[in-house]
């Protein structure tokens, strides 16, 4: 997990390398709002320009699509945003989504488990279970991370 403002972070499923990049993308992108407006980029706007640049590589010659899909959280106010954004640009809203391999097992678990009426401490305890849902191997503090916002 990636932190891009104090209101915003992101992590991913795919190419390291490129998700890299994005993250100094997303940054710059959210600087240069700041600097323009004076106050911090809302979480749609960076989600949206984000996409754009990932859209851009799709259809530029030289270049490759991205190979990453991406998982950005964050809140505005009050109001919390998960947004997932796909290699091709395109991106979706979410209450609560899995990505990357397994995904499908994932959601399905959400869907069953996730209601809008979760506490702070039942949200984590239902996103660890669905992380080892498709986890292989023993779960430590090591290999995974949670972001809480």
């Amino acid at each position: 997990m990636e932190m891009i403002t104090k209101h915003c972070g992101m992590t991913y499923s795919g190419m390291g390398p490129d998700f890299r990049l994005l993250v100094r993308k997303a940054r710059k992108i959210a600087q240069q709002y700041y600097m323009q407006f004076d106050e911090e980029i809302p979480v749609s706007q960076l989600v949206q320009r984000l996409a754009n640049v990932m859209q851009e590589y799709t259809h530029s010659g030289g270049v490759r699509p991205f190979g990453v899909s991406l998982l950005v959280a964050g809140f505005d106010q009050e109001t919390p945003y998960l947004v997932q954004c796909d290699p091709s640009g395109a991106y979706f809203a979410w209450k609560a989504t899995a990505m990357g391999k397994n995904h499908v097992n994932g959601k399905t678990f959400l869907e069953k488990r996730y209601n809008a009426d979760l506490e702070l401490e039942d949200a984590v305890h239902t996103a660890i279970l669905t992380l080892k849902e498709g986890f292989e191997g023993q779960m430590t503090e090591d290999n995974i991370e949670i972001g809480i916002c």
